[in-house]
């Protein structure tokens, strides 16, 4: 099984081609409100079909209603949620598109309310999105209780090699990167995200 990696707070189309040409799996389109990675529809929509059928395209949002995340679908064509607030498991359960839920770092309590469910575990503090790092190994038993988890929180290709040798011969589903690949202005860097693919591809390799 490969780590899947997934390339979050993708903001411009240019930025989702170059995470395609460097063997990304997913990208992140941000609509929480007070991120500055937040994409207005036509942005967003302009990106999604950009790379339509190159990799999965993941519309990450925190605590919206039915209607918003309905208003977004409605425009932008997305294989995957993602949910980074309070949402509940029924709320995950409605929704039709595969989900991937946040939680704080590798909480098992809060991991066993969402069974099934692609679990993203982002810094214990709570607070998503912010680049800090964290003991990711704290992941393993959660992987070796048969949870899909994504590593995230603080990622770059200087640590993900790290981070994940600290999961011994245990394999993440995938791994999660923003801040740690970008250039200014929320940009992805083409060196950054070909560094990071690479970073993985080795440690999955045992290297």
């Amino acid at each position: 099984m490969n780590i899947r990696i997934k390339i979050c707070g993708i903001t411009h189309p240019a930025d989702a081609v170059l995470a395609a040409e460097a063997g990304a799996d997913l990208i992140g389109l941000n609509f929480v409100p007070d991120s500055p990675r937040r994409l207005d529809l036509e942005t967003a929509a302009a990106i999604a079909s950009t790379v339509a059928g190159r990799l999965e395209r993941v519309g990450v949002f925190r605590d919206a209603s039915p209607e918003e995340i309905g208003r977004v679908l409605r425009r932008v064509d997305l294989d995957r949620l993602q949910f980074h607030g309070s949402e509940t498991e029924a709320a995950v359960e409605e929704v039709d598109l595969p989900v991937i839920k946040a939680i704080r770092g590798a909480d098992a309590e809060a991991a066993a309310s969402y069974p099934g469910t692609i679990l993203l575990l982002d810094h214990p503090d709570g607070q998503a999105g912010s680049g800090r790092a964290w003991d990711w190994s704290e992941a393993a038993p959660l992987i070796e209780s048969g949870f899909d988890v994504i590593l995230a929180g603080g990622l770059s290709p200087d640590n993900v090699g790290g981070a994940l040798a600290a999961l011994g011969d245990l394999l993440p589903w995938g791994v999660d990167v923003a801040s740690g690949v970008e250039g200014n202005g929320h940009r992805k860097d083409a060196a950054k995200l070909a560094a990071f693919v690479q970073a993985v591809r080795k440690a999955e390799a045992g290297g």
